[in-house]
């Protein structure tokens, strides 16, 4: 098989990703940030240890810091 020949699959994948890219792109988002390795390496192994992902880390923190905003009106 020629190494630039793609797969039956590896089209069915790039058909769909090109179809479904702006649907996707309207219903999700990503924060493209960059921190330290240090509080990278313990937020993943809170996460670890917790069994959380970071998406309910982002979303419980983004809770807390509407109620505490909240209280300060």
């Amino acid at each position: 098989m020629d190494k630039n020949s793609l797969t039956p699959a590896q089209i069915a994948r790039r058909k769909y990703e090109e179809k479904n890219k702006e649907e996707r792109k309207q219903a999700n988002a990503q924060f493209s940030t960059f921190i330290p390795r240090k509080i990278y390496d313990d937020i993943n192994a809170f996460l670890e240890q917790s069994e959380l992902t970071k998406v309910a880390l982002i979303m419980a923190g983004y809770e807390a810091l509407q109620q505490q905003l909240q209280k300060k009106d």
